[in-house]
């Protein structure tokens, strides 16, 4: 009986989505040997949560390789180039690949593009971010003078965001993030998973602004490879 019990505990921990059980393991952030920044003018910084415990930004590589950004986490880092700066009404994107999927963890962790960076690499940094897992889900979160959560805890699933067949295998996302005159969006691979009204993320405890620095987010222990990260004015 007690075989059983255990049994029918192990199935339906699996039957939760990847990102559900993530959400409840606390998986040590892996160090990653030979770390830094390997990328003219990009900058970078780790989560404050992963800081306290310990880690710093040499525990993650962020390495241009040709016309490729290769990213190797680590604790969760958000990285920029001050150079990268969008105003007014713009699209950023970029497409994520992940070569073997889940080859640094036993959960899916997501990847993408940042936005409305202001303040970054202080500790009133504010900034949004849209990021998506190999499992067919996604996440909107963002800093302020604390982290926000535009989609839940869990984020959301969307028949747009690309599955890997399984693990060690590859699985690509192209995700853009869009600010217009009084909205905010996301798509991934080119439908909108998300759209929020700008009066809801500029305000007290989120943004400072929609205009500021661009870049990329990689959550712990994910290794990528970013290409194609561009800036478009409207």
């Amino acid at each position: 009986m007690k075989r059983i019990a255990l049994g029918a505990l192990a199935a339906a921990i699996a039957a939760l989505p990847l990102t559900a059980r993530a959400q409840g393991m606390g998986e040590a952030n892996r160090k990653i040997e030979n770390g830094g920044i390997f990328a003219p003018g990009w900058q970078g910084k780790i989560d404050p949560s992963a800081a306290r415990r310990g880690s710093t930004l040499n525990d993650a590589r962020f390495a241009k390789e040709g016309n490729a950004y290769h990213v190797t986490t680590g604790p969760a880092t958000t990285y920029w180039n001050p150079a990268n700066v969008a105003s007014g009404e713009y699209t950023v994107k970029a497409t994520f690949t992940e070569p073997k999927f889940m080859n640094r963890n036993d959960h899916a962790h997501p990847y993408g593009i940042v936005i409305a960076g202001n303040a970054m690499g202080t500790d009133k940094a504010s900034y949004l971010y849209c990021a998506a897992y190999g499992t067919g889900y996604f996440i909107v979160r963002g800093f302020g003078p604390n982290p926000f959560q535009m989609n839940g805890r869990e984020g959301e699933m969307n028949a747009a965001v690309h599955k890997a067949a399984g693990p060690d295998q590859p699985v690509t996302q192209d995700i853009a993030m869009t600010v217009t005159k009084d909205k905010v969006e996301c798509a991934i691979n080119g439908t909108v998973v998300a759209s929020y009204p700008k009066s809801a993320l500029v305000t007290a405890g989120k943004l400072a602004s929609t205009d500021g620095v661009y870049g990329i987010r990689f959550a712990h222990n994910t290794d990528g490879v970013v290409t194609n990260l561009t800036m478009t004015k409207h």
